[in-house]
């Protein structure tokens, strides 16, 4: 309850949101922005008109003075006014340019006001020794072989000093070649792939392959008339997956019909929404990963988009615990001091709190069934023990403690 107080008033005296904090930045970009689209804009328009003016000041004084060297005073008085009017015109350009740095400036205090710098605040000193540091670099290693920037994983393992078996950075090397051949629209690498790992990929449920190979008719399709045996022939290929894509199929053959009209003008255009390419690119990094053990996205990336939703409660929290001098709250390395929710893409197994002591179990203090089948912590457990005997909080059964069983989630 208290940290829980603690942290309402550090809502409070931070009340912005980050997303509202960064569109405050964003507002003040934009009036930047517009100040300086509006100042070109003015400034184009203004230089032309003086160059125009300027031009006809100019072929008028040499058809007026012809071969006399001596202008008419009408001329010199013209002549002086075009070079006031210049002047004029380059120091209210000059006093408009002023004004936009006013802008920029506030620009810059929006940033100060609104996004704490001092992120070092919520750091736990000693939290990254030497195995720590090591976990650290074989993380980093793994998400530069999935970017498929091979030389920068390979330079930080000599840097870092690991030894990282040749074998491991092979099938990311294969992944990325055919990810960047998928992103070129070359469908050949990846149908190779999916043929040669077909039995897994069965095994899952995967679609892949049937996704490839209809993609590649649809390109086929996209020729017109040209490719209309070529596209009978290839569909041969959907035999395989007659079953389970029967419908799929079904549009894909009724679309030759419209073949010499066009695809584009028929009611199967949607086939040629370029949207599947970046789709396949997602479906085949999934199942590739899932054959290869490994989650979508990497534990880096993964820890990273963690930390960035849970910086600005640590942030708040930590304020308040330093002007409350609250000392002790927060002095566990393994835990927080308040409860982050970081969404369900970040829930990758079963948590469970004890509804007695109304805390989260761990491994020290694991969840107990009872022979009732209640469950309660290993501590609220032995908290309750009286003599030899338990009685269970939610129903009046008393059993025996070592009755009682570890739950694994």
């Amino acid at each position: 309850m208290y940290l829980a107080r603690l942290q309402q008033e550090g809502e409070d005296r931070f009340c912005q949101s980050p997303m509202d904090q960064c569109v405050n930045v964003e507002r003040e970009l934009e009036k930047v922005l517009q100040k300086f689209s509006s100042y070109g804009q003015h400034c184009d328009r203004t230089l032309e008109e003086l160059v125009e003016y300027t031009s006809g000041l100019k072929q008028e004084i040499l058809q007026t003075s012809g071969e006399d060297p001596e202008l008419p005073g009408t001329l010199t008085l013209v002549l002086s006014q075009c070079c006031k009017r210049v002047k004029d015109t380059v120091q209210k350009l000059a006093s408009h340019h002023k004004d936009i740095h006013s802008s920029v400036s506030r620009v810059g205090k929006a940033i100060d006001k609104n996004l704490d710098s001092d992120l070092g605040s919520v750091g736990i000193e000693g939290c990254w020794q030497t195995e720590s540091q090591q976990l650290l670099s074989e993380v980093m290693v793994e998400h530069f072989f999935r970017q498929g920037v091979l030389d920068v994983a390979e330079e930080l393992c000599q840097e870092a000093g690991l030894c990282i078996d040749p074998t491991q950075k092979e099938p990311f090397v294969e992944l990325n070649r055919i990810l960047e051949a998928l992103k070129l629209r070359d469908l050949r690498p990846a149908l190779e792939w999916a043929v040669e790992n077909r039995e897994m990929l069965v095994a899952q449920n995967s679609s892949l392959e049937f996704k490839l190979h209809r993609l590649n008719f649809i390109t086929l399709l996209m020729g017109g008339t040209a490719n209309q045996r070529e596209a009978l022939q290839y569909a041969k290929n959907f035999q395989p997956f007659a079953l389970n894509h029967q419908k799929d199929i079904q549009v894909l053959m009724g679309s030759l019909v419209y073949l010499r009209q066009g695809i584009e003008n028929s009611p199967y255009v949607h086939l040629l929404d370029s949207t599947q390419w970046s789709d396949i690119c997602d479906i085949f990094t999934r199942d590739a990963c899932s054959l290869l053990g490994l989650s979508v996205d990497s534990p880096l990336s993964v820890s990273f988009s963690a930390g960035c939703v849970a910086l600005p409660a640590l942030i708040n929290i930590k304020a308040v615990i330093e002007q409350r001098q609250c000392i002790g709250v927060w002095n566990q390395k393994d835990e927080l001091p308040i409860e982050v929710d970081l969404g369900k893409k970040c829930w990758y197994h079963s948590v469970f709190a004890c509804p007695i002591l109304r805390q989260q179990t761990t491994d020290n203090n694991p969840p107990m069934k009872l022979v009732c089948g209640h469950i309660i912590s290993k501590d609220a457990l032995n908290k309750m023990i009286n003599g030899s005997k338990l009685k269970c909080p939610y129903c009046p059964m008393e059993q025996v403690p070592a009755d009682a069983k570890q739950i694994y989630f």
